[in-house]
């Protein structure tokens, strides 16, 4: 089948699915394959539920006209998502970065909603399915698209290019993410500057952070660029405080976000310059920042009977994770705790890297830690204000023969430790 015969297919559905526990009537499903399971198997399944198509890419399930068969479902998920994409020509603004990404994006699309239609990357689906599906979700009459990408291998973020082909890109920063795969913090500024290679490439417009000395050497001398920072002649923005939430100040105007850390002020910068960029009166870019509230395990705030929590769980590297503990030892609260979870996708890297944790925290008189995981049980340390634990069991079971109370929390670790769990307990 053709490209343009699906896309008349797809003009006709409601929306596209991949997943049929999440199908609804109308949706044009795609039956995709990965390690486990075979999207082909529940072609019949979708149309049960309400598909109005099912893409296929196996000859012997197809058994009905609203059965369409092509020859990989992945790749036409691809290139549909691109034709749509060229057929709106929707601006659409790329990010990608170590750390930030999705509260960047969400950001961003707090200040343009002010005056714009704007369709973004819903949750973190920024990956090789998740950027088709977030391109195939933009609708006529969208006036500006926000698609986030994350990658943990050279080339994919590349790839993700070619498919979205952005007007509009940033990067949040380059940081120890994904050691696995990139193999060192250089093979992650490569990996993610791809985003900045399609940029110039195609002479787009890039936004950056103009006081990152690592940003400004990518963009060399690429003029196309619209830059930010405390001391910036595009978009100066400076940093006033963090106690515990961020404050900064822009066009002589205090704005006071609900985001907490210091790490956070570049993410609610790029915001501010994208939104003076696209002509969005700065008084309604104040009300954006000033209005958005984090969710989703992101630095949410949380009080308890006798606890103030800081919950920042969703996920962890070693430069967020060093971000987050920098900007804790600052904050001037009493009685400050720790609760860490490992650190994923290091490789080689993991117990060096988990061992330089602990011996921050080994430097900090006024904290408590307890560090929870496989590779925080395996680092040393002689601190008696240092506990460490092999599982989130054995979390759970110190919490509750010991309470914390009255103590001023900071959670944080890898999304598989899921540490948010230990809510129910605190």
């Amino acid at each position: 089948m053709t490209i343009n015969a699906l896309y008349k297919l797809f003009l006709e559905c409601s929306a596209v699915s991949t997943d049929t526990r999440k199908i609804n009537p109308g949706d044009l499903f795609f039956a995709l394959k990965g390690d486990n399971f075979n999207g082909n198997t529940f072609a019949n399944k979708a149309l049960e539920l309400g598909a109005k198509y099912v893409v296929i890419d196996e000859k012997e399930f197809k058994t009905s006209n609203n059965h369409i068969l092509v020859e990989d479902c992945l790749k036409a998920l691809q290139d549909l998502a691109t034709h749509h994409r060229k057929i709106l020509k929707t601006p659409i603004i790329a990010l990608t970065g170590s750390n930030g990404k999705t509260t960047t994006k969400e950001l961003i699309k707090a200040v343009l909603s002010k005056k714009y239609r704007v369709s973004a990357t819903k949750g973190n689906l920024n990956n090789h399915i998740g950027v088709p599906l977030t391109l195939l979700d933009i609708k006529p009459d969208t006036d500006i698209a926000i698609v986030e990408m994350g990658a943990n291998h050279h080339k994919e973020i590349a790839f993700l290019c070619d498919i979205a082909l952005p007007d509009f890109g940033l990067i949040t920063n380059f940081g120890k993410a994904h050691l696995e795969g990139f193999g060192s913090l250089e093979g992650v500024v490569k990996a993610k500057s791809e985003l900045y290679d399609h940029l110039k490439k195609h002479s787009k417009t890039i936004f950056f952070n103009e006081d990152d000395k690592t940003q400004v050497k990518q963009i060399g001398n690429y003029n196309k660029v619209i830059a930010f920072g405390a001391n910036s002649k595009d978009t100066k923005i400076s940093f006033v405080a963090s106690e515990p939430f961020v404050a900064l100040e822009y066009m002589s105007e205090r704005i006071n976000s609900h985001l907490i850390g210091h790490y956070n002020f570049n993410n609610i910068a790029v915001a501010i310059a994208i939104g003076k960029y696209f002509e969005v009166p700065h008084l309604n870019i104040k009300q954006a920042i000033e209005g958005y509230v984090s969710s989703n395990n992101r630095s949410q705030i949380i009080k308890t009977e006798s606890n103030q929590i800081l919950l920042d769980a969703y996920n962890a590297n070693p430069t967020s994770m060093m971000a987050a503990l920098e900007n804790f030892t600052n904050l001037s609260y009493k009685n400050k705790t720790l609760i860490l979870g490992d650190m994923f996708e290091l490789g080689d890297n993991a117990l060096n890297e988990h061992q330089h944790i602990v011996s921050f925290l080994e430097k900090q008189n006024d904290i408590t830690a307890i560090v929870v995981g496989e590779h925080f049980s395996k680092t040393k340390t002689s601190s008696a204000k240092i506990l460490a634990l092999k599982t989130y069991a054995d979390l759970a079971n110190y919490l509750e023969k010991s309470p914390l109370k009255n103590r001023f929390i900071l959670i944080k670790g890898s999304r598989g430790m899921a540490l948010e769990r230990a809510l129910n307990i605190l």
